[in-house]
């Protein structure tokens, strides 16, 4: 069962992590399609790839990184050139630590990785993520 519940909290880590990416102001709004690969070594299986679309507005794009959820917090945001990278801490039922980076490719993409240590595995989710266009 806890398991299920830590594939569930990383599986919904793409849609966080546009937040950290609108800190370098540069991510456009409008439809985004976002596909996540989950790493866990030791599992039996390895989950399929898995896509979503969610559409940004301009609010979302340019906010301040805050932290996603009153049980995580995100720290240490550092941004380089077209790099942005970050840890994040959570505690309670979901608690364990992390970290990631994206790099943008231009204002319509990027990709990149997050790894969090929770309830004894290491969970790395690499995704890539495209802007499609306006949202409808």
């Amino acid at each position: 069962m806890r398991k299920m519940l830590l594939i569930r909290l990383v599986a919904g880590l793409p849609l966080l992590l546009p937040v950290p990416v609108t800190a370098a102001g540069t991510m456009q709004p409008g439809l985004w399609e976002i596909t996540s690969t989950l790493e866990m070594p030791g599992m039996p299986f390895q989950p399929p790839p898995q896509t979503v679309r969610h559409c940004y507005t301009d609010e979302e794009v340019s906010r301040e990184p805050l932290p996603t959820d009153d049980s995580c917090r995100v720290t240490d945001l550092k941004t380089a050139g077209s790099k942005v990278s970050w840890k994040i801490e959570c505690q309670g039922e979901a608690a364990g630590q992390g970290e990631g980076e994206i790099v943008r490719l231009g204002d319509s993409a990027y990709e990149g990785k997050t790894r969090m240590q929770m309830q004894g595995m290491t969970v790395t989710t690499r995704y890539k993520a495209k802007r499609l266009g306006e949202c409808r």
